[in-house]
């Protein structure tokens, strides 16, 4: 007899099991920095003292999912963030499809308040500065220091702060004039 759709055991979601969404055991995670949802339903922790990178990206994709004019985003492998109550308070989409699967990549976000936690990649996740207790220190300011500027032609507010802007990814298309907007030679 053939096996049907209602037969077969439900596909094991293994990637709930997997960074960044595996809860570390009590004192196998070396907390630096601790964040928070708006309401608090989700917390995580962070091992790593300083992102990799720390950028503002202007695309209108995260203007319009953010609500704001550029989103901070700072760049951690999956392996550096831990959520200590699990992942049962997050919420997914996929903006590409428009949809609330968790298919990568994804933005992650509480699924009560519904405050952007992160954006989840392949590869790497890409948290949101603001969301960091003791951000607004000295300490804070100079760990998450932003380096550049992506995607800054689609601005809609000039920031003249003296960091290297991109047409498109930083570091993979060209640099731009921060108020003319035209690309600048041998840089």
């Amino acid at each position: 007899m053939p096996e049907t759709q209602q037969d077969k055991p439900p596909e094991r979601e293994s990637w709930k099991e997997q960074p960044p969404y595996r809860v570390h055991e009590v004192g196998n995670f070396d907390v630096k920095w601790k964040g928070k949802c708006h309401c608090g339903a989700v917390e995580y922790q962070l091992s790593r003292d300083k992102p990799l990178a720390s950028k503002y990206c202007h695309c209108t994709t995260c203007q319009q999912l953010h609500g704001a004019p550029f989103q901070w985003a700072a760049i951690f492998h999956k392996t550096d963030i831990n959520f200590p109550r699990g992942h049962h308070n997050l919420a997914w989409y996929d903006s590409a499809n428009k949809s609330r699967t968790h298919h990568l990549p994804c933005k992650v976000q509480c699924v009560y308040c519904r405050t952007p936690i992160m954006d989840e990649g392949r590869n790497m996740i890409l948290v949101f500065p603001t969301l960091i207790e003791g951000i607004h220190t000295r300490e804070g300011r100079e760990a998450f220091e932003v380096q550049s500027h992506m995607f800054y032609l689609q601005r809609v507010v000039d920031l003249r702060d003296g960091k290297p802007k991109f047409r498109g990814l930083s570091g993979g298309s060209e640099r731009v004039d921060e108020e003319t907007g035209e690309v600048v030679e041998g840089k």
